[in-house]
């Protein structure tokens, strides 16, 4: 795989929102709401990420980004889970191996970070997202009905040992 991971920078920023932004609106109809919370995200970890604990990155084949992940800190309440967020691959890139290796990539810091678990939130319609968490040990914690970023959705945890 001639792919290259690389740490995020501010200067992914605009892309990271951009991508899921687009890629979200026109798979699962979400609206502009979920750009904002991307957005929101990324500015969180720009300003408050401790890199001990908590990284990103995003996957270059030459000048060509092609997906993300980070690993940050559940919450205050409960610092031994590892958070998964911003977990994309571009439609291109699906089914090479990327997504694995940007998985791979995340749960390896998180245990050497000293996390006991990692945990993520996503959505029921994710099926081939949801096929590579079960298939890396994650189970699903809960399910529920929402409506979100303009559509009604099951929004789901999973969560898995490390």
């Amino acid at each position: 795989m001639d792919i290259d991971l690389r740490p995020f920078t501010a200067a992914d920023s605009d892309w990271l929102v951009e991508r899921h932004g687009t890629l979200y609106g026109r798979d699962d109809g979400f609206d502009d709401s979920f750009s904002i919370l991307v957005r929101g995200i990324i500015d969180d970890f720009l300003t408050q990420s401790d890199p001990r604990c908590e990284a990103g990155w995003v996957a270059w084949r030459g000048a060509d980004r092609l997906g993300s992940i980070f690993c940050v800190r559940e919450g205050a309440a409960t610092p031994q889970i590892a958070k998964l967020r911003l977990f994309l691959v571009q439609p291109e890139a699906r089914g090479t191996g990327l997504a694995q290796h940007l998985l791979d990539t995340c749960l390896g810091f998180a245990k050497g970070a000293g996390y006991l678990q990692m945990r993520l939130w996503t959505h029921e319609s994710h099926r081939a997202a949801g096929r590579i968490y079960a298939r890396n040990g994650f189970a699903i914690l809960s399910a529920r009905p929402v409506h979100s970023f303009g559509q009604d959705l099951v929004e789901q945890i999973w969560q898995r040992d490390l």
